[in-house]
């Protein structure tokens, strides 16, 4: 009995593996809004009428036709899905791919998908680094400069502010079509066989990929606009006293939307505007005082006018020598990591007289007791 050749040449091994694969059975993924005939925007109380509707139609009890109990199934997993915050946020951007995945890595602590789940078995080490789950990406952070006064960050602030980005379709998800050569936005992953027996893998760049096993359908009626929309919305930006030039303030999730990408992260970072009068550093604040002569000889008191407009005098007693520095404890910024504030350096810039007279000459050597020049 004559044996039949492998299929296109291919060892045993891997026609068996081809042929398992295409036996599984792919499941069409459920809408469950559609399910409990519910609009994306429901409400979670309308989302509980639409569920005691449905189950009461589809409940074991009372319908005995054929697929009821998988309906009635079918209709308490969407209801658990959406009355769960955090499963509901999963599936509005992945769908109900993306929920499974998410609750395998909590079930099972990770796994594979897709050609990994059965190249893997086999030893063929799957897609994607070695057979490892590929991690979410995610879209680009943005950084957004935040101008703000010193009075500002000495005193704390609330500014409302408006943001503009790309949101999902409504329908998104009604445009993605199974296709096992996506592994991740932008990424497709063929097999091609380069001899008889011998077959490798070509990564190729494909933007209808939009996600691991998920490819966008052109021209959707769903989303006549494309995947995305620009959506304008509100924030409230908390600047605590003291923070830093630099330092971020970050709303997670909020920078633009994509299909198979979790939404990166919006920093407003800090920038500082120079003050007119106080110089920062860290928690301390440094200022420089021009005095004339007389102050510097005599002492002097001064009153300062802080960032929050209060008012601080400065005692200073005895002689105040050319770019002295005197440092005022409390009267800096507010600080950033503990209780109370810096601290305040002041620098003293003596005033020199351009020139005197012989009278003023004569006067400043009595009370000083100096010497004729001439004595040399």
């Amino acid at each position: 009995m004559s044996r039949r050749p492998p299929i296109l040449g291919l060892p045993a091994r891997l026609q068996f593996l081809l042929a398992l694969f295409a036996l599984s059975t792919i499941h069409a993924a459920q809408d469950f809004y559609k399910l409990l005939g519910i609009k994306r925007s429901a409400s979670q109380k309308e989302i509980k009428k639409a569920y005691r509707s449905k189950s009461l139609e589809y409940h074991p009890d009372k319908n005995k036709e054929e697929g009821a109990a998988d309906k009635f199934a079918e209709i308490a997993y969407a209801y658990e899905v959406l009355t769960d915050e955090e499963k509901k946020e999963i599936y509005d951007r992945h769908g109900e791919e993306g929920l499974k995945q998410h609750e395998q890595r909590q079930g099972q602590g990770g796994g594979h998908g897709g050609f990994d789940d059965i190249f893997s078995h086999f030893g063929f080490g799957g897609f994607g680094g070695g057979g490892r789950r590929q991690r979410e990406q995610s879209t680009p952070n943005v950084d957004v400069p935040l101008r703000v006064s010193m009075k500002q960050l000495y005193l704390g602030d609330v500014i409302e502010v408006e943001y503009v980005r790309q949101t999902l379709c409504v329908n998104w998800q009604e445009c993605m079509r199974n296709n096992q050569e996506c592994q991740g936005p932008g990424v497709k992953v063929r097999m091609q066989q380069i001899a008889p027996g011998f077959v490798q893998q070509v990564q190729q760049r494909d933007e209808r990929c939009v996600a691991q096993g998920k490819m966008w359908r052109s021209n959707c009626r769903e989303c006549p606009d494309g995947q995305t929309a620009t959506e304008k919305i509100e924030l409230t930006i908390d600047i605590q006293k003291g923070m830093y030039p630099g330092e971020p303030i970050t709303f997670e999730g909020v920078a633009d939307e994509k299909p198979g990408m979790t939404a990166g992260d919006l920093n407003f970072i800090i920038t500082q505007e120079a003050d007119e009068h106080f110089h920062r550093d860290g928690d301390h604040l440094y200022v420089t005082m021009e005095i004339p002569l007389v102050d510097a000889l005599t002492g002097f008191n001064h009153e300062f006018t802080h960032l929050d407009g209060h008012k601080f005098t400065v005692n200073v007693d005895g002689v105040t020598e050319c770019d002295h520095v005197m440092r005022v404890s409390g009267k800096g910024m507010p600080r950033r990591r503990g209780k109370g504030y810096g601290d305040l350096y002041i620098t003293f810039d003596v005033d020199f007289p351009d020139s005197l007279t012989e009278a003023q000459r004569k006067g400043i050597r009595k009370i000083l007791g100096g010497g004729s020049s001439d004595e040399l």
